[in-house]
C-alpha cells in the first residue's frame, strides 16, 4: 500500500481532514454576506468527507457542489448528507482542482477549507477565480504567520512542507492583484486544530498502525503527523490557518 493509500485509510474516518469546525464555517458565512442571497450556488473545493460542504447546504440552502479526487471521502460525504436530509443540495464530483470542468461564471462563491494549499494560495485564487459570477466569493482558510518573526524550528518546517506560507498581508496582497476585494479575515481559533482534527486524529492512530501491522510505512506516517502536532502545540502564537474571505471584482 503506498503512502496515498495510507493516508487515506487515516483520514477516512475523520469529520475533517484539516483544521476547522462548523463554528469556523458559520463564521465564514457571516462575513462573507451570502446568507442575504437566495439560489445559491457554491463550490467546494477540496472538500474531503464533506464537513464544510453539510455546514453550506443546510446553513444557506445552497447547491453544493462537492469536489475532491479521492472517491472514498465522496462516498462518506454522500452517505451523510442523505442522513442529514441534505442529498438533493449536494452533488459531488471526482475531479482534481488544477482541471476543474466547470463553466465560466457559475458559481456564486468558492469555499475551499485547508485545501487550497494543494495547489497553491495564487494558483488557486487566479484559476478559480473564472468560475465565479461577477461579484462572487472566494472563501479559502489557508496557512499563515501570525507574526513577523518566528522559531527557526518552526520556519524551517513548514518553509520544506510549503513555502507558499506567509502573512495574512501578503495574502491579502495576492488576492487584491489577482482581481478580488477582501471582504474579511479571521484566525482559526486553537480549538479548531486540537479539538476538531488533531485530537480526534490522535485517537486514530492506534487502530490505523494496528491495520497496517506497524509497518514503516505507517509508522513513519504517524511520526510526521505526531512531529506537526507537537510544533503546533509549542508555537501556535506564531502560525495558524486564517480565513480569507474576498469578492470578485471586474
Amino acid at each position: 500500500m503506498d503512502d496515498l493509500q495510507l493516508l487515506i485509510d487515516l483520514h477516512l474516518d475523520g469529520s475533517r481532514q484539516g483544521p476547522g469546525s462548523e463554528a469556523v464555517t458559520r463564521q465564514a458565512i457571516s462575513l462573507s454576506g451570502l446568507e442575504a442571497s437566495p439560489d445559491l450556488r457554491i463550490a467546494d473545493i477540496g472538500c474531503g468527507t464533506g464537513a464544510s460542504a453539510l455546514v453550506l447546504a443546510h446553513d444557506l440552502s445552497a447547491h453544493v457542489t462537492a469536489v475532491d479526487f479521492l472517491p472514498d471521502f465522496l462516498e462518506r460525504l454522500n452517505a451523510a448528507a442523505r442522513i442529514a436530509g441534505l442529498g438533493d443540495r449536494i452533488e459531488t464530483l471526482d475531479a482534481s482542482m488544477d482541471a476543474l470542468p466547470f463553466e465560466a461564471e457559475t458559481f456564486d462563491a468558492i469555499w475551499a477549507e485547508g485545501a487550497i494549499y494543494n495547489i497553491g494560495f495564487a494558483a488557486g485564487a487566479e484559476a478559480w477565480r473564472r468560475f465565479l459570477k461577477p461579484g462572487g466569493i472566494l472563501a479559502v482558510s489557508e496557512l499563515t504567520w501570525l507574526t513577523h518573526e518566528r522559531p527557526a524550528e518552526l520556519q524551517a518546517h513548514w518553509d520544506a512542507q510549503y513555502p507558499e506560507v506567509d502573512t495574512a498581508s501578503a495574502k491579502m496582497a495576492v488576492l487584491e492583484r489577482l482581481g478580488y476585494a477582501p471582504v474579511g479575515y479571521f484566525v482559526l481559533p486553537e480549538s479548531a486544530w486540537l479539538d476538531h482534527y488533531y485530537r480526534p486524529m490522535q485517537q486514530r492512530f492506534a487502530g490505523f498502525l494496528e491495520r497496517h501491522a506497524n509497518s514503516e510505512a505507517a509508522m513513519a506516517i504517524v511520526a510526521a503527523e505526531e512531529t506537526e502536532i507537537s510544533l503546533y502545540e509549542r508555537y501556535r502564537d506564531f502560525v495558524s490557518y486564517g480565513f480569507y474571505i474576498a469578492r470578485r471584482v471586474d
